[in-house]
């Protein structure tokens, strides 16, 4: 289906924990990075401590509690806690977790610190963890080819929880979620200036019953990304802005198949933000995004309150054959910047032709007049 949008919209605008027990092999471990020789200066390296502590804890059994003490600033390079492991984990984060900087980068691939292959994996920050991607010192590089990395990578995680943690300042984006089920975000602070580039919040991806909620989120692009491959998607009492707002896409770039379905934005807030409630597709991809709701929004300074751009690359003319449809808008209200508050680019309206074609058609859109009903 070629540039299909069906659509309802109602809208106004006006003290330090250092545990020390290592009781591998019984029911209860609580391991501790700073029995590993982590530092926990900020100027140490303490990568092969953290790897050295999370081996422990993936190896116990029962219950395995990571600790991560609070009032320490640990320096790490990139870290790969993977499972699956013999123990249901809890990391419990209440220090600070700071990448280095520029000069002292030495990271490929797509993340800083990944976690995957987990099952009933809790991260809690207790409202005092914080992580750090010095990404201050990449921003504004203009001869720097940035580190192309999450701060946190997410990946074929089930039954995932993820609480009062404070992220800041990645290179790029700060969190991926991706072939992930039944995850949860709650209380997760993520800062990041609006001048700096790419800077995602969530980026999520091939994965679905993702819930993120009370939550705050300044950034130089997307506060939320919801991506191809991604369904039950859900955002309630989250606070974008600065930012881009949050967004069905892109969906369909480089001419790829990309489906989103049942997405829900609840309660949400935008500040000053580029766009409110987003939807975006490439010319030339397909697939659709459909039944997504927007609800009970409020807008504080909004350039694009409503926005559905099915021409994001801005070449003219050109069919999507990404399908957009059952997208509500529903409860908006607040201040746009713009003298156009709800903006709908669908792609170019089809038809059909036939030539020398027999045969019948039903229920198509386009309608094929040239064929028997």
């Amino acid at each position: 289906m070629l540039g299909f949008f069906t659509y309802i919209l109602i809208l106004s605008f006006i003290s330090p924990c250092f545990c020390t027990r290592l009781d591998v092999g019984t029911k209860n471990a609580f391991i501790n990075v700073m029995q590993f020789g982590a530092r926990g200066d900020g100027i140490a390296d303490d990568t092969q401590a953290f790897a050295s502590a999370w081996d422990s804890a993936c190896k116990a059994g029962g219950m395995s509690t990571l600790v991560i003490p609070a009032g320490r600033s640990f320096r790490v390079t990139k870290i790969n806690f993977s499972g699956p492991c013999k123990a249901k984990i809890n990391i419990q984060l209440e220090g600070k977790i700071v990448a280095p900087s520029k000069e002292a980068w030495k990271l490929d691939g797509a993340y800083w610190i990944s976690i995957q292959y987990l099952n009933g994996l809790t991260i809690d920050g207790n409202g005092k963890g914080e992580i750090d991607g010095y990404g201050s010192t990449w921003w504004h590089c203009e001869s720097c080819e940035r580190p192309k990395v999450y701060v946190l990578f997410f990946h074929a995680c089930n039954d995932l929880i993820v609480r009062n943690l404070g992220i800041s300042n990645s290179p790029q984006s700060h969190v991926s979620v991706n072939m992930c089920n039944r995850a949860t975000f709650s209380h997760i602070s993520i800062n990041a200036p609006a001048t700096s580039p790419n800077t995602d919040g969530f980026d999520i991806s091939d994965s679905t019953n993702i819930l993120i909620q009370d939550s705050n989120i300044k950034s130089g692009d997307d506060c939320i990304a919801v991506n191809g491959g991604s369904s039950f998607i859900n955002a309630t009492r989250v606070t974008c802005g600065p930012g881009h707002g949050i967004s069905v896409g892109s969906l369909g770039r480089n001419g790829q198949h990309d489906m989103v379905s049942d997405v829900y934005i609840l309660n949400c807030t935008f500040i000053g933000t580029s766009n409110g409630a987003r939807i975006k597709t490439f010319e030339g991809g397909s697939g659709y995004a459909k039944r997504i709701t927007f609800d009970q929004i409020i807008l504080q300074n909004v350039r694009n309150p409503i926005i559905i751009d099915q021409n994001y690359s801005g070449v003219e003319d050109e069919a999507t054959n990404v399908e957009v449809s059952f997208v509500t808008y529903r409860g908006f209200r607040g201040t746009s910047t713009s003298d156009y508050a709800i903006n709908l680019v669908c792609g170019p309206s089809i038809g059909s032709t036939c030539k020398n074609a027999h045969g019948t058609a039903r229920n198509t859109i386009p309608n094929v007049p040239c064929l028997i009903k």
